[in-house]
């Protein structure tokens, strides 16, 4: 199908949610680096509920050891810096979304990637859920090679 990847993701209750949105769509669960939670932290738990079990869940070091992981993988970075929009992507089956910490989203060296992409928003506001972002993302990806 294709993978979730949070880079240090911060709040549990966001994390809990894309979790159960990914064992309710099949897709692969990466969480990279330092997360601002443990997994067994009860809001993280509440928030998947008893989808936890039914998640490819992976936890990764750092975006290289991903990388080395899957020489081949086509990533996908959302940032709020792009003016390139998700849906301008030919998405295929195995891709990587790769999704930035609450409070700051990527570092520098993934939004100035050729593959950083946005989800429009209006003028002057700073960002979407992360929950909610990776929602939208997710069903552009099904819509375009189904679930």
């Amino acid at each position: 199908m294709f993978n979730v990847v949070l880079y240090e993701p911060e709040i549990p209750q966001n994390t809990g949610n894309i979790a159960r949105l990914c064992a309710c769509t099949g897709a692969s669960l990466y969480l990279v680096g330092k997360l601002g939670f443990a997994l067994t932290d009860k809001y993280t738990k509440r928030a998947g509920m008893d989808y936890w079990e039914s998640v490819d869940l992976h936890k990764v070091n750092s975006m290289e050891e991903l990388y080395k992981q899957f020489p081949d993988g086509r990533f996908f970075y959302l940032t709020t810096k792009s003016k390139k929009k998700y849906t301008d992507i030919e998405f295929k089956d195995r891709d990587f979304i790769v999704f930035g910490p609450e409070s700051r989203g990527l570092p520098q060296e993934y939004v100035t990637q050729e593959t950083a992409v946005t989800i429009p928003m209006v003028e002057g506001q700073r960002s979407l859920n992360l929950s909610n972002s990776v929602a939208i993302v997710a069903y552009e990806v099904i819509r375009q090679i189904g679930l």
